[in-house]
């Protein structure tokens, strides 16, 4: 949890990564540093090319239902002397996969055309039926006349006289298509064409689109050359998959059997063609999880290698780094291993570098704390050496939750899902699921199952299960109670509606209940009335402590950064605005909850009411809760009103009376006097602590060491809008919280 509190202790190295060695050296690191420059562009775009030839094998390897093998253990990164393997291996095998799959598909097509053009002999033996005579009389009346092409319109008999030689075209047209198929035949060829068509039992695949639709198979009659040649045009138009149409039952028995022996055939040949392509894409998925992961490691490692600088003799790269000062050692020993694998004869090695300039920020997280880190990181992450409120968060955020879904029955349905997630964290598909809600509810299992946690809690404390109240301890009111002492008679419980339980009548209410909310509560008329109030005031409380302690937590940053004058300046006069007006709220709703009893109830003056006459009135006679009252409001109103002024002007005032006037204590310190500011290595010794701890970006303008001069407008801007943010915010924020009072009333009349 320490960790956690604040940010990882940083420094800035220079590392020195000999040509030969810098990839091994970089091998054996995770390649998450912050480097310059580009050189290794060719190697990447390498990498690139097998990412993108894993990306079709993994495509063809689910595409044929095949599991992805998933390993536990991530492979290294391969060394440079396997990177031409591995390319190769891969190159050769989505060449061997494209040219196998090209093949299928062609065979696919073949046998889909075959099939089509069965069905299709099949459905038109039922629309035409010629006998032999017939076909020899036809064709044995020819005589040769003069073209009639030019002719406009002729009918059958003048057809028939000239001699013109009858012709089919058959097909298969698509479902949606048939219609207009049959309207532009009419119209284009005048209604010199017979079009019979029916629907196929079966459905056959769309060779465009690969869906499986239903067809029409038709078969158009015409008689002369160039109808025929409308008709194919009008068929290519349509997309129609024509096939040949037989003259003769003779012609029509050959093209059925070889149709089925080809049919036959080609089954046999795709059969084993998509087992040999099973088999080629089941020993590639044994090796492909550990490819994936070394290319990515490969071009991760590039990536950086890309941002270091060559020095001057091409023979070293330069990169710097930010690095944990407890990794140094780390860093250290994984150059040294990278430089014995490389064979170098100079190994690479770290320098670090003293700076004054601020570190990124770090924050170590585990399985537990990441996704409340992932909250807070949301709103910001925070700067180098400042406290980290996501070690707070993990209280804050469930409790709160759960004060706005307070229900014991849904609780639990949550508690149990995130167990069970937490349970099986380690299998595959939960670990690497692409689905992003279920990834998203997986990365938040524990905060899922503080929020179920705490909404059982919030549950038995609004005594609501479902929608239901439960009944544990046995309700502290009696109703017997009313009638024993006479107060109620059967005229009344007849006559009225709804009667009130007085508290006052001896044995009605005999001490509140155990824990939680009344169950009797559940089946009162002013149930919501009651809950009202309960749960504003407990919104206002929640709130009103929430935000002081966030104010509290800047006293560590002032101190971590050594200045001292924002706690004087800055936090006191934010603490008493806080206090004076809004903690002086909290302290009514606990001093009207003490001080008034269900006797004396109808007598308490409203807290809201009063609440507003402290600024509207402050000096009205009005009801008051204790003696002094006034004079106390009076009192913390112009120290509150007071502590805006000195929160807008003091800290400015002190930093340019500390720049100008104040030059001669600064020169001080832990007994040295600075002589010279022009020196930047004694500037570094006199704020070691800036190096080790880093400094506020608000303050490194003016910074009491430097020699910068103080812009006083800038400082006094920066402190304004700070001013009037906090003072906004400290009105509308308690407002905002009275949303967990609105969602909690939601939640329970939904339940």
């Amino acid at each position: 949890m320490g960790a956690l509190f604040r940010a990882e202790p940083m420094c800035l190295a220079q590392l020195f990564l000999q040509s030969g060695s810098a990839y091994e050296c970089l091998s054996e690191l995770n390649p998450n540093v912050s480097v310059f420059q580009r050189k290794f562009v060719n190697e990447v775009k390498k990498c690139e090319e097998m990412e993108r030839i894993l990306g079709y094998l993994v495509q063809e390897i689910k595409k044929a239902d095949i599991p992805l093998p998933e390993g536990d253990v991530a492979p290294p990164a391969p060394l440079l002397k396997h990177i031409l393997e591995i390319q190769e291996q891969l190159q050769k095998l989505e060449t061997e996969l494209r040219e196998i799959t090209k093949n299928k598909e062609k065979l696919r097509r073949n046998l889909l055309e075959l099939t089509e053009y069965t069905y299709l002999l099949e459905v038109t033996q039922r629309f035409v039926r010629r006998t032999a005579e017939y076909e020899s009389r036809l064709y044995s009346n020819h005589e040769e006349f003069p073209s009639v092409e030019d002719e406009p319109l002729v009918d059958y008999s003048c057809m028939h006289r000239l001699g013109a030689k009858l012709g089919f075209v058959s097909g298969l047209v698509h479902v949606t298509k048939v219609e207009a198929f049959e309207k532009m035949l009419w119209r284009a060829c005048k209604g010199y064409t017979i079009l019979t068509y029916a629907e196929l039992d079966e459905c056959l695949e769309d060779p465009d689109t690969g869906e499986t639709t239903k067809w029409f198979v038709f078969l158009v009659s015409y008689w002369g050359e160039q109808i025929g040649q409308k008709v194919k045009k009008i068929c290519d138009c349509y997309r129609c998959r024509v096939y040949p149409y037989p003259n003769t039952m003779e012609e029509r028995r050959a093209v059925v059997e070889g149709l089925n022996v080809r049919i036959q055939d080609l089954h046999t040949v795709l059969h084993k063609t998509e087992d040999y392509l099973r088999q080629v894409l089941c020993e590639a998925s044994e090796s492909i999880y550990a490819w994936v992961i070394r290319v990515e490691k490969m071009k991760a490692i590039y990536h950086v290698l890309n941002l270091c600088s060559f020095d001057v003799t091409n023979k070293c790269l330069i990169a710097e780094v930010w690095c944990p000062v407890a990794d140094l050692q780390n860093l250290r020993r994984a150059l040294e291993e990278g430089s014995r694998k490389s064979g170098a004869t100079i190994s690479s090695f770290l320098n670090t570098i003293p700076t004054t300039r601020p570190p990124p920020t770090l924050i170590r997280t585990n399985k537990f704390t990441s996704g409340f880190q992932s909250i807070v990181d949301a709103y910001g992450v925070g700067n180098y050496g400042e406290v980290n409120p996501a070690l707070y968060t993990i209280i804050t955020f469930p409790f709160l939750f759960a004060v706005m879904f307070g229900d014991f029955g849904h609780g639990l349905l949550m508690f149990f899902f995130a167990l069970l997630t937490i349970l099986y964290e380690n299998h595959p598909r939960l670990r690497r699921s692409q689905d992003e809600i279920m990834k998203m509810l997986f990365e938040g299992r524990y905060v899922i199952l503080l929020m179920g946690l705490f909404s059982i809690y919030t549950g038995l404390i609004y005594n609501d299960c479902f929608s239901k109240s439960l009944n544990i301890f046995g309700s502290g009111w009696k109703v017997s109670a009313v009638l024993e002492q006479k107060v109620w008679c059967l005229d009344d419980l007849k006559s009225n509606q709804f009667l009130t339980l007085d508290p006052n009548v001896t044995g009605v209410f005999n001490g509140a209940y155990p824990f939680g909310i009344d169950p009797i509560w559940n089946l009162a008329s002013n149930r919501l009335s009651f809950l009202n109030s309960f749960k504003m005031k407990m919104s206002v409380i929640f709130g009103v402590s929430h935000m002081t302690f966030g104010v509290v937590l800047g006293v560590f940053n002032h101190l971590h950064f050594r200045k001292k004058y924002n706690i004087y300046l800055v936090f006191l006069p934010e603490l008493l605005f806080m206090l004076f007006i809004f903690g002086y709220l909290v302290f009514l709703i606990f001093f009207k909850w003490l001080a008034y009893s269900a006797e004396d109830s109808t007598s308490a003056p409203s807290i809201l009411i009063e609440f507003i006459n402290i600024f509207l009135s402050p000096g009205a006679d009005t009801e008051v809760f204790y003696p002094g009252q006034v004079a106390l409001q009076r009192l913390l109103l112009s120290i509150a009103f007071l502590s805006v002024p000195v929160m807008l002007f003091g800290k400015p005032l002190y930093l340019y009376w500390l720049h100008s006037g104040g030059r001669g204590i600064r020169m001080y310190r832990s007994g040295y006097k600075l002589i010279r500011k022009e020196s930047e290595e004694e500037l570094s010794l006199l704020r070691p602590h800036d190096v080790e701890e880093g400094s506020s970006h608000l303050d490194n303008e003016y910074r009491e060491g430097g020699g910068e001069e103080l812009n006083f407008a800038d400082v006094f801007m920066n402190q304004a809008i700070h001013t009037i943010e906090y003072c906004l915010g400290c009105i509308s924020n308690p407002a905002s919280y009275l949303r967990l009072w609105a969602l909690s009333l939601a939640h329970a009349r939904k339940s």
